[in-house]
Parts: C-alpha cells; sequence; structure tokens
C-alpha cells in the first residue's frame, strides 16, 4: 500500500488517503495518533509542565478561581484561561495528568483545523495550499515537541487563528466579522495576556494592504476594529481588576505593570539581543529547512499579488520584527506563527509545482536522510565508543541498551526518504514525526529519570503529612506541588545565615540543593539524591548540611 496518489498531477506533494476518513483529514489522524503516543510516554516536564500543573493545583485547591497561585503566592506571570480550561476537566473527571494532556493533544487539533481553513480561505485558487499547509506544520519538530508540554502557547495559538480567520473573506463575504474577531481577542488576552495583540495587530492595522473590503472601507475597518479590541482589552481588564482586587496589593504591582512593561523594555527573564530569532529560524523550521526543493521554492518567489501572499508578509514580518525588538525572548512566542510559516511553505511550493511540475532529484529531501542516516548509525555505534572509552559521559552509556534497534530504524526512516520517489513533502512529514516520537521514547526510557520528580514529589508529600518541613535553597518554580499533591508551599531559602537559623528552629527539617557534585560521603548523609539535568538534586536533613556548609566555610 502506498501512502501517494502517484497518479495526481503534482504527485510529490499531493498525498492519498490513509483512511477512509479521507484524503484532507488524514493528516489530523495522523498527528493525534502520534501526540497521544508522545504525551504519555513519560510524566509532565519540570519546568514547564510542572509549574502550569501546579499552578492550576494550587487555585484548585485555594478555590480561587481568580487569583492563580505557586508555592502559596499569588501568581502573576499568567492569565488563567488554561487553568480554567483545566479545572473544567478536573471537575468532571477529578484532579490528574491525564486531562490537561488530552487538552493539549486536542488544542494542538484545533490549530491544524484552523490552519487548514485559514489556507483555504487565503489561497481560495490555489486548494493544494490547503491539502499541504497541515502536512507543513505538523511535522515542524520543535512545534510539536513543545506543543505537547502543558503551557499556554498552543492555547494562544488558537485564538490567534480564529482572529485571523475572521479578518479573512469568505468565499461569498469580503467583510470582516469584528464580533467574533473581538471574541477570539478576549480569548487571547486571557490565555497569555497582552502580547496577544502583538499576534494580531498589525494584519488589521495593515489591511487595506491585503483585504479587499478594508480598502473599499477604511473608515469602518479601523473603526469597527478598534471597538472590537478595545471590548477584548476589556475583558482582560475586567479579570485584572477583580483579580487585582482579590489578589491584593503586591499582587496587583506584579499584574498591572510588572508583567507588562517589563517585559517590553527591560526584560527581567530571558533578555536577548535584537538578532536572536533570525540564526535560530532554521532550527524552528526543522526538518524542512533541510529539504533543498524548499529552498528553491522560496527563493523562486517572485512579485507574488495574491491575498493570501500580502496577508502572510503583513503578519510573519511584522510580528518577527516586534519580537525582535521586545528584550525577553524565548523559541516558543513565536508557536502561533508556526501557522503562518508553514502556509508560506505551502504556498511557494504550490506555485513551484504549478510552474515547474517536474521533479529533480537533488532537490529531493537527501539532507534529512543523511541526517537521520547519521544519528542511526551513531546510535548503532555507541556501544563500542563506550566500551572503548572514546565516550565517558555516563549520559551516554543509558543509551547503549536501546542505541542498536533504534539506530536501525532511524536508518530506516533514512531510506524511506531516499529511496521513495513520489510524495515527497508527505515522507518527510510521515518520517519526521515519526522519528520526533521515537527520540521521545528513546530519551523516556534512557535520560528520563534524570528529569522525573516524581520520586521525590512523593517523598516530599510524605515528609508533609509527618508535619516535617521543607525548604529549597534555589528558587522553586513548583516542580514538586503537583505531582506530590502538596498543600503547604515549599519554603525558599538564601544564603547561610538564613539557612543556619532555619535549621537550629527546625532540627527535623529537610534541605532540597541542587549541588554541581556530590561526593560519597554527601550521598551517604543526604536521604534522597538524583541526577538532573547535569547536576544534582540532594535533599538532606537540616542538621547535617548546615554542618557540612559551616565546615566549607572555614
Amino acid at each position: 500500500m502506498t501512502f501517494f496518489d502517484t497518479s495526481h498531477p503534482s504527485a510529490a506533494l499531493a498525498p492519498r488517503s490513509l483512511f477512509a476518513f479521507g484524503a484532507r483529514w488524514s493528516w489530523l489522524l495522523f498527528w493525534v495518533a502520534a501526540a497521544l503516543v508522545a504525551i504519555f510516554q513519560h510524566g509532565p516536564m519540570p519546568m514547564y509542565s510542572t509549574r502550569t500543573l501546579s499552578v492550576a493545583w494550587e487555585m484548585w485547591l485555594r478555590h480561587s478561581f481568580l487569583v492563580p497561585y505557586l508555592n502559596g503566592q499569588p501568581y502573576s506571570d499568567k492569565p488563567p484561561l488554561l487553568l480554567w480550561l483545566i479545572h473544567l476537566g478536573w471537575a468532571v473527571g477529578g484532579v490528574g495528568d491525564v486531562w490537561p494532556r488530552l487538552l493539549e493533544v486536542s488544542l494542538g487539533a484545533i490549530q491544524l483545523l484552523l490552519a487548514s481553513r485559514l489556507a483555504r480561505r487565503l489561497f481560495p485558487e490555489r486548494p493544494l495550499v490547503g491539502d499541504i499547509a497541515p502536512w507543513i506544520l505538523l511535522a515542524f519538530t520543535y512545534g510539536f515537541m513543545f506543543g505537547l508540554q502543558v503551557m499556554y502557547e498552543v492555547l494562544l495559538a488558537d485564538c490567534v487563528l480564529a482572529a485571523l480567520l475572521c479578518l479573512v473573506p469568505m468565499p461569498h463575504r469580503d467583510a470582516p466579522r469584528f464580533a467574533w474577531f473581538a471574541l477570539a481577542v478576549s480569548l487571547g488576552l486571557l490565555a497569555k495576556g497582552p502580547v496577544m495583540l502583538l499576534h494580531v495587530v498589525f494584519p488589521w492595522l495593515l489591511g487595506p494592504l491585503w483585504q479587499p473590503w478594508a480598502r473599499r472601507e477604511p473608515r469602518r475597518w479601523y473603526a469597527q476594529g478598534s471597538v472590537a479590541i478595545l471590548v477584548a482589552c476589556a475583558v482582560l481588564l475586567g479579570w485584572a481588576l477583580l483579580a487585582a482586587w482579590s489578589g491584593g496589593e503586591v499582587y496587583r504591582q506584579k499584574l498591572l505593570v510588572h508583567q507588562t512593561a517589563g517585559r517590553v523594555v527591560d526584560a527581567f527573564a530571558h533578555a536577548q539581543p535584537f538578532w536572536w530569532y533570525l540564526p535560530l529560524l532554521p532550527v524552528l523550521v526543522f526538518p524542512f529547512a533541510l529539504w533543498p526543493r524548499l529552498w528553491l521554492a522560496l527563493l523562486s518567489l517572485r512579485r507574488p499579488f495574491e491575498m493570501g501572499w500580502r496577508f502572510l508578509f503583513t503578519w510573519i514580518g511584522p510580528v518577527l520584527l516586534g519580537f525582535s525588538l521586545v528584550s525577553g525572548k524565548q523559541a516558543y512566542y513565536l508557536l502561533p506563527e508556526y501557522a503562518g510559516l508553514a502556509l508560506l511553505m505551502a504556498a511557494a511550493l504550490a506555485r513551484l509545482q504549478q510552474r515547474s511540475p517536474t521533479s529533480g532529484r537533488w532537490l529531493g529531501p537527501w539532507p534529512m536522510a543523511l541526517v537521520i542516516a547519521a544519528g542511526g548509525v551513531g546510535l548503532i555505534g555507541l556501544g563500542r565508543l563506550v566500551d572503548r572509552g572514546v565516550v565517558s559521559d555516563p549520559q551516554f552509556a543509558t543509551l547503549v541498551p536501546y542505541s542498536v534497534p533504534f539506530g536501525v530504524l532511524f536508518v530506516l526512516l533514512a531510506g524511506v526518504l531516499l529511496l521513495f520517489r513520489r510524495g515527497e513533502l508527505h515522507r518527510i512529514a510521515v518520517v519526521a514525526l515519526i522519528a520526533t516520537v521515537a527520540a521521545n521514547g528513546l530519551f523516556t526510557m534512557t535520560l528520563w529519570p534524570a528529569y522525573d520528580f516524581a520520586p521525590v514529589a512523593a517523598l516530599l508529600a510524605k515528609a508533609e503529612a509527618r508535619g516535617q518541613p521543607v525548604v529549597n535553597l534555589e528558587s522553586n518554580d513548583g516542580q514538586y506541588t503537583f505531582l506530590g499533591r502538596l498543600t503547604k508551599p515549599v519554603i525558599q531559602l538564601h544564603g547561610y545565615d538564613a539557612l543556619k537559623a532555619w535549621a537550629i528552629a527546625h532540627p527535623d527539617g529537610l534541605i532540597i540543593t541542587y549541588p554541581r557534585q556530590l561526593t560519597a560521603a554527601d550521598r551517604q548523609q543526604a536521604v534522597y539524591t538524583q541526577p538532573f539535568r547535569g547536576i544534582w538534586l540532594a535533599i538532606w536533613p537540616a542538621p547535617a548540611y548546615a554542618q557540612a556548609q559551616q565546615k566549607e566555610l572555614q
């Protein structure tokens, strides 16, 4: 059975139906299946998923549905829409991490559906764009892996795409639907705050450049759009005022000032230079950065005057510039624009297919195949390298028992890319997603124990049940709270004097530390040790750790 329709005039791009559900929806079924496998391969990832779940848990525990909490303090970093959705599932099925994972898979599926709908609206004369855009979007390796974190970006992406769809003409109506636009922007603001406006404001401000109705009715476009945005901001402000009144003065200051002006003008976290996103773009669009045909399609663009092209240029370019100007930067901040990047690639490939339908051998996915094959060969030979001492890192040693079967799998996937000739795009998408899920599975079976906080969370839960106090010497991002269903905050301490005073006052207490090195004597004194991201996590009896620190100071 072939996955591709070899009789189609654009066979390099067009898929054959995977199931009776139809070729148009095969990408959705394939992605959902892969996402469900990947998201349940291991537990919630620290610090992303564990922090979000802990905030939801503390809100649930306190019956505080206006003010989020983290480690006993009001949490001003994010609005509560995602947390409300988590609570909705918990109200039906009880507290757990299954519903939040299913929620993220559902939000990812909605993102694919909205991207497909947007592609068909923007390029009505090129239906191939709508067919292949979801395949590109689902195959982005970084987007797939980060989209499975219990985080706010996929929900925000859904709101962004829904809002933009309200501005794009429909087949029999080119007037925008500003009432629905206001609703989508409101939800986006409640999902992640004012940054929602940065994702959607430029296509609206530059509307006359791409939207026929906006060119004919510029006054109504800007007047009704302004009202819609003001209504959406009023919704966010309504929640913020209620939450600020309920959360106290410190929360008001953080919510209304620190989390807005601080991020834009002088980032208190994640500060990066202006150009930071540019070298990161090939990584964000991996594996398609290794596809010569895509580069040819993008470089062959000449004066694309279609509405869809103008829309994409007024969306992706200004947003990328805007995020470059903002001092705080993270790779996942651009996740709502992944659909735009997929549409841009799909439209370029469809245009190239129309102009030059013949397939060039050297334009195929051979660079991607070489990278995957090199990874597979490296895994197959890893055992010998470890035995000979060429590779001495203990983390690599954990891969050895599984390296050969996974290495063979990656070599076979590379062979699929090289040996099959039809359906290039869909081979890339299928191979990329299978390889990503396999890599995640290999990570789960080998390296995950160094990231798994469930054992230490269980230990802390037992300590809490005994009334045993616990402190943390580093910043606490809620990595234990949800996993252990803790009901009391984990105290944070800084400096030896504070530690010594606390140890004297709580001789039965426990101290959580993250040392770079642990000696054999340290491991004997600690009640729990675990490697964690190249360092160690250790829990000590308070008197023993205080005495050890005093000796080091002497």
